[in-house]
C-alpha cells in the first residue's frame, strides 16, 4: 500500500525558512517522480517542485525558483523541500504526490498531471 507521511510545516515569519519532508512507504522512489504541491484557500492547486527519483531531475515553479530546493534520499525513501526566504504568498497546504516516471516527466507532473498517489499534507503559514 502506497503511503506518505509529510512533516515540517508550521508558522514562520516572512524571510524565514522551513524544511518539509515526505517519507514514502509501499514503493521505491527509483521508479517514480515525487512532487510537492500547494493549495491556498480560494486558489487553484500549484505544482511547486517535482523530482525524479531515478536521476534527480528537477522542476521548479517560477514563483519559488531561487528560494526552494527539492532533494531526495533514496535509501530512506524521503523527499525534502527546503524553503528559504518565505513570503506570505507561500502560505498554503502543502502535499506530496507520486507518479510513475514511465508515464510522466517532472515538468508534466508539476504543471499538468499531478500524481496518482497523495499524502495528507502539512500546513505552512508565513505571517508576522
Amino acid at each position: 500500500q502506497v503511503q506518505f507521511v509529510e512533516s515540517g510545516g508550521g508558522l514562520v515569519q516572512p524571510g524565514g525558512s522551513l524544511r518539509l519532508s515526505c517519507t514514502a512507504s509501499g514503493f521505491t522512489l527509483d521508479y517514480y517522480a515525487i512532487g510537492w504541491f500547494r493549495q491556498a484557500p480560494g486558489k487553484e492547486r500549484e505544482g511547486v517542485s517535482c523530482i525524479a527519483g531515478s536521476d534527480g531531475d528537477t522542476y521548479y515553479a517560477d514563483s519559488v525558483k531561487g528560494r526552494f530546493t527539492i532533494s531526495r534520499d533514496i535509501v530512506n525513501k524521503t523527499v525534502y523541500l527546503e524553503m528559504n526566504n518565505l513570503k506570505p504568498e507561500d502560505t498554503a497546504h502543502y502535499s506530496c504526490a507520486a507518479e510513475s516516471i514511465i508515464i510522466t516527466t517532472v515538468q508534466a507532473m508539476c504543471t499538468m498531471t499531478g500524481g496518482r498517489y497523495w499524502g495528507q499534507g502539512t500546513q505552512v503559514t508565513v505571517s508576522s
